[in-house]
């Protein structure tokens, strides 16, 4: 059997459509003896049948073996140079009650971005010492919340909100524990909407100068007004050059220009701030194109220039936190889904001819995963409820939704005896999708269950009709 002409370049024909990428999937999600996949021992059937479909998938294992590795992995590469690394899990990508007492318990710290964020982790029993507090539109509620909560750090991203922060502080009488988050101008390689770290963009304090501030930049001007403010206390600086990313590049250049950075207020205010926070946005494998970096990999990369843009600076090493989430939970995570309509379309091909692709239509769709029709994103997925000796055909994933863009994987290689109900499993879809998800179409939003050990329990219900109707007025 020859290979589609409709596939994309970095697609290969797969001699075993059965077989599974381990990269893409949680350590403990294998295919049992009868072909089935499981996790941690259970069939995925057995998931489906219990909780329903579309339903997110969790390794409880996987999760916090990729956050003790984040842990472990910075504390041992900083050590020497100021004992050690904080990890603040992004609690963006996914959280709950329940994963944020995981975070907790194995010894890393949360990152939020919105009053709803910092009530969840006030409901897992979070310190707030714990807790950072991100966000380019910070409501004066956010921010009173903040400092109710005794936040460890609260991440600045306007001179307007710095404004506002150290007055609400003040006239409590308290000082807030701020962070300036820089925009490096280093450009990340990655999907432009994603990409967080350039001029042209909403988040962060310029570094390049500003004729409208009589020629100093607003980051500088930050942190002027930031060390003359009695409600402020300036702990550091923070950037974050964007998401999916695998190069070590942009990290260090990043690094490089936050020290220098600092080296300048030193220079200028006399002053050697603490912290430096080089953000996450460290890659996860999606499709088989995907070549994700051991935790162990970066932190030394990260460590080695830190440590010798210091010495070149005359600079005291900052104690350094970074912001993995995708990373994280990303690949902890499946999406299981229910097979229905299936068709095959002939599809023009460059030569003149035509080629087919095979429609497989699941249960769900953008609404559990708006990442495909946001950023174009790329998913895999497997036939899961058994395996299949028919050939692999082309094919597309898609959901039940009204649109022609609801994509849930574009381009995939499965059995071409995928039939009604048949379960199919995405892997990779931890990150950014539950927390994505919507109610369009009037769809209910997915359970989440976690798994470990051999058991599988609810840690996020899945909605219903009356949820659905709850909020209608009449």
């Amino acid at each position: 059997m020859t290979a589609s002409p409709l596939a994309p370049q970095w697609l290969s024909q797969p001699e075993d459509t059965n077989a599974l990428r381990p990269q893409l999937w949680a350590q403990d999600v294998a295919r049992g003896a009868g072909g089935e996949l499981e996790i941690s021992g259970i069939p995925v059937s057995r998931i489906a049948e219990e909780f329903g479909t579309p339903v997110f998938v969790m390794s409880e294992a996987d999760f916090r073996a990729r956050a003790r590795d984040f842990k472990d992995s910075f504390d041992a590469a900083f050590a020497g140079l100021c004992g050690g690394a904080d990890v603040y899990y992004a609690g963006k990508s996914f959280l709950c009650t329940e994963v944020a007492r995981w975070v907790s318990s194995e010894g890393l710290r949360l990152d939020t971005c919105s009053g709803g964020e910092l009530a969840v982790a006030r409901r897992a029993g979070l310190h707030g010492s714990q807790l950072g507090l991100h966000g380019n539109n910070k409501s004066l509620a956010e921010l009173t919340r903040a400092l109710d909560m005794e936040l460890g750090r609260i991440v600045v991203d306007s001179l307007g909100e710095l404004e506002m922060l150290g007055n609400l502080a003040s006239s409590r009488g308290e000082r807030a524990n701020v962070m300036l988050r820089l925009t490096p101008g280093v450009h990340a390689s990655t999907h432009e909407f994603i990409a967080t770290a350039h001029e042209d963009q909403k988040f962060g304090l310029s570094m390049v100068a500003d004729p409208d501030l009589d020629g100093m930049s607003p980051a500088m001007a930050a942190v002027e007004t930031a060390l003359k403010h009695d409600g402020v206390n300036l702990v550091g600086v923070h950037c974050h050059i964007g998401s999916q990313i695998f190069e070590s590049a942009g990290f260090e250049l990043a690094a490089r220009r936050l020290l220098g950075f600092l080296a300048e207020v030193k220079q200028d205010y006399g002053v050697e701030l603490a912290e430096l926070d080089l953000g996450g946005g460290y890659g996860i494998a999606y499709t088989e194109a995907d070549a994700p970096r051991p935790a162990a990999e970066i932190a030394n990369a990260m460590a080695a220039v830190v440590g010798s843009t210091c010495s070149e600076l005359g600079l005291a090493v900052p104690r350094i936190s970074i912001e993995p989430g995708r990373a994280i939970v990303g690949p902890s995570t499946f999406t299981l889904y229910r097979a229905g309509t299936t068709k095959t379309v002939r599809v023009d091909t460059p030569d003149g001819g035509t080629s087919p692709r095979r429609y497989v239509s699941v249960d769900g769709g953008m609404s559990d995963n708006a990442r495909p029709v946001l950023y174009g994103a790329d998913y895999s997925a497997v036939l899961a409820s058994r395996t299949s000796e028919a050939d692999a055909v082309l094919s597309r994933v898609v959901g039940k939704h009204c649109e022609s863009g609801d994509i849930v994987v574009r381009d995939a290689y499965l059995p071409g005896d995928v039939t009604a109900s048949d379960l199919l499993a995405v892997p990779g879809t931890g990150a950014y999708c539950w927390v994505l998800s919507s109610n369009y179409n009037y769809l209910t939003r997915p359970p989440v269950v976690a798994v470990r050990d051999g058991a599988a329990r609810l840690i996020v219900r899945g909605e219903t009709e009356d949820d659905l109707l709850a909020r209608d007025v009449s």
